[in-house]
């Protein structure tokens, strides 16, 4: 998917004739969105995918929330999604990486980070060490299959370390309205 998502930070730039950077003014909160292979399952609503509900779902929350959101996608590498439509899901998953990636926005007081994920990072370790460094708050969001207790405990230790909280949407069922609630929208 290559279209601008209607809410994403590059549409809202073309819309006022704002750079993507004086668009960040505006946003509420950064949402880290796992696309490993793992998130191609279809084991999400209706039999898809959950890389295509949480595209489908994001899509929805970028035009409740016009430019209030920051995308940043992430497998072994990250990605910033200032269009709103992610990238294909490939290979592994660095949260590690991708925590360190996002860490520049955490100097922003009240910023707010949400992670989506299946709770399977390459070095579970390594991903909460890179948490522990956040100032700010860290939601999650579990998107895997409910028989994945240990991901969804390793998800609820990371939110805890930063006085998030962590929300379960084993087929991504509301993912939106569950991101507007952590959001307080």
């Amino acid at each position: 998917m290559n279209a601008i998502v209607k809410g994403s930070l590059s549409q809202i730039a073309k819309e006022t004739g704002r750079t993507l950077a004086e668009s960040w003014i505006n946003v509420d909160a950064v949402i880290l969105v796992d696309i490993s292979l793992s998130m191609t399952e279809c084991d999400a609503r209706g039999g898809k995918s959950r890389y295509d509900v949480a595209q489908e779902e994001l899509t929805e929350l970028q035009n409740s929330l016009p430019g209030k959101i920051a995308i940043v996608a992430f497998s072994e590498k990250q990605y910033f999604v200032p269009t709103g439509s992610l990238p294909q899901p490939m290979s592994t998953t660095d949260l590690a990486a991708a925590l360190k990636y996002v860490r520049v926005a955490d100097s922003i007081p009240g910023m707010r980070f949400i992670l989506i994920s299946d709770g399977e990072p390459n070095d579970e370790d390594a991903a909460l060490d890179a948490a522990r460094k956040f100032k700010n708050r860290i939601d999650c969001i579990y998107v895997g299959p409910e028989s994945g207790k240990r991901s969804r405990e390793f998800l609820q230790k990371l939110a805890s370390l930063r006085n998030g909280e962590m929300q379960l949407k084993p087929q991504l069922k509301e993912l939106a309205s569950g991101i507007h609630g952590l959001l307080g929208a």
